[in-house]
């Protein structure tokens, strides 16, 4: 195989066993991929991916492609990619992969193309990347693409802005809406993983220190809450009142950011909106301030601001740890250079919750392909009865049982002649 860009195909063996690790924990996925490779609902479809390029997302690429596509895969984010796993994605697998962890963005861009020169008829993104780039540049591709999917916030947000501008041209799923996807990844995942990002970067000791969560939606609340767990004095910054309220009643501090940025140690953002984190903040922040993003873009926190209140370019301190030397003498610490500090400095989410979003993306492309023809060019959610199925398989792997309605439960359930 010639057709990919890497960075050492010597890494491959390592890689397989790290894919093959993750495996165990994704009963769910394998399931499907079982499936995938008897009933063949993919065969020819040409799709290109754009997404963390992981040992679990390697184990939805082994999915789709026993499934009969004609696969690409390229990264999602500059600093997500394990070396291995894109090398055994080649080698092992032959599976086409454009991921070298820490390039810039030149390559990054470059290698979304490569992917696009695929002539995908069908896309699978994380953050929106592919379906943007073809709408401001590869719009000859449109005709042959039946439509995509979507894994997170911050890209379908993107593509519901795209959608309302009558912008999108053709159909796409957005597998975050799943129940089993956001209730389970965001919350329970990057709960998780942020912490561990954080904690690999810094090997700080989070209990007493005063720790801003930016944003509680479900990746906020999951953090807040393992934060808490850890021992940290949790507070959470939101725009929102309801979920505003939400926090209140969970038992944390909320305040304007304005406000927390004086007292707190640590500051995580998790909004998927721009400069979250602003010059006025770090302003009035405490000597060894830390900040990192755990939100898919590294727009979050404001960089340049930062860097022109420095006295030059940032040190780095540790591995995914930039010192930047403020002209008052104080110093902030950005982590990850401010990209997803869970991917950055760690491997991401835990196997077992990526096992039932990547179920999602393997179900919602074999949906798309059997309903492309019947689909409008907006964004759709995951249909429920994949969620329902999802997670079914999933209770059924881990060995869990549940009850099922009883006939007479059922006829009062959907009855409004029964009551008291």
């Amino acid at each position: 195989m010639s057709n990919y860009d890497i960075k050492d195909n010597s890494l491959a063996e390592g890689g397989r066993r790290r894919i093959e690790w993750a495996e165990r924990e994704m009963p769910v996925l394998r399931m499907i991929r079982e499936r995938f490779a008897k009933e063949r609902p993919l065969k020819g479809l040409r799709l290109s991916a754009c997404l963390h390029v992981t040992s679990e997302t390697a184990n939805l690429m082994r999915s789709l492609h026993a499934g009969g596509a004609d696969l690409v895969l390229t990264a999602s984010n500059p600093l997500s990619t394990q070396d291995d796993v894109a090398a055994a994605l080649v080698n092992n697998f032959e599976i086409p992969t454009f991921a070298i962890k820490g390039e810039n963005n030149v390559t990054y861009y470059k290698h979304i193309r490569a992917a696009l020169d695929h002539k995908p008829q069908m896309t699978m993104d994380d953050g929106a990347d592919l379906v943007s780039t073809i709408h401001k540049e590869r719009r000859e591709l449109l005709p042959e693409i039946i439509g995509g999917t979507e894994e997170t916030t911050t890209g379908v947000i993107r593509l519901r802005a795209m959608a309302a501008d009558k912008m999108l041209e053709f159909p796409v799923i957005a597998v975050n809406d799943a129940m089993t996807k956001h209730f389970f990844d965001n919350r329970y995942g990057t709960g998780q993983s942020t912490i561990d990002g954080i904690l690999r970067a810094t090997n700080i000791l989070l209990a007493g220190k005063n720790f801003v969560v930016a944003g509680y939606g479900w990746c906020g609340r999951g953090l807040a809450s393992r934060a808490r767990g850890m021992g940290a004095l949790v507070i959470v910054t939101e725009v929102d009142p309801l979920k505003a309220l939400e926090a209140v009643m969970d038992g944390f501090q909320v305040m304007p950011m304005e406000e927390a940025s004086r007292i707190g140690d640590i500051f995580v953002t998790l909004t998927g909106d721009i400069n979250v984190v602003d010059r006025s903040h770090f302003e009035v922040m405490k000597d060894g301030a830390i900040v990192a993003n755990s939100g898919h873009f590294n727009v979050e926190i404001n960089i340049p601001a930062l860097m022109e209140m420095s006295t030059g370019e940032p040190k780095l301190v540790r591995p995914f740890v930039e010192q930047y030397d403020l002209k008052d003498g104080r110093r902030i610490h950005i982590l990850g250079e401010g990209r997803l500090i869970n991917l950055a400095a760690a491997e991401g989410h835990p196997a077992s919750v990526m096992d039932m979003s990547f179920a999602n993306q393997a179900l919602a492309a074999e949906y798309m392909v059997k309903n492309a023809d019947k689909l409008e060019k907006r964004v759709y959610s995951v249909p429920a009865e994949i969620d329902a199925e999802i997670a079914r398989i999933k209770l059924e792997a881990m060995g869990v049982k549940i009850d099922a309605l009883t006939e007479e439960q059922v006829k009062y359930l959907n009855s409004w002649e029964e009551g008291t």
